[in-house]
């Protein structure tokens, strides 16, 4: 079952994440981060790619595509906040768009 990250949790876990562009969304429990590529070829094709991770885990982003743009935010609505899902989700989605995480 999934849980609620810890405030240790959060320490460790979640800061690192603000170190590579996440942030704290306003007015809820999650995170946010804006993709940049080069086109909209580039940035549909991310998006493919974490979805296909997503589903495997079973835990899906909220997001949103304007042509070289993806708009993701990550909460995991069980839990009505943050949790280890969220985390994973967003490093294998820095990995999958080349950056670092």
């Amino acid at each position: 079952m999934t849980e609620k990250l810890s405030d240790t949790a959060r320490s460790t876990m979640v800061e690192p994440l603000l170190e590579t562009g996440w942030a704290l969304t306003e007015g809820r429990d999650a995170i946010e981060k804006t993709f940049k590529f080069d086109d909209f070829t580039e940035a549909m094709g991310f998006m493919m790619r974490a979805a296909i991770w997503a589903e495997k885990w079973n835990h899906h982003p909220e997001w949103s595509n304007v042509y070289s743009r993806v708009s993701v935010c990550l909460t995991t609505h069980d839990v009505d906040g943050l949790s280890q899902l969220d985390v994973k989700l967003a490093r294998k989605m820095d990995k999958l768009a080349g950056q670092p995480g």
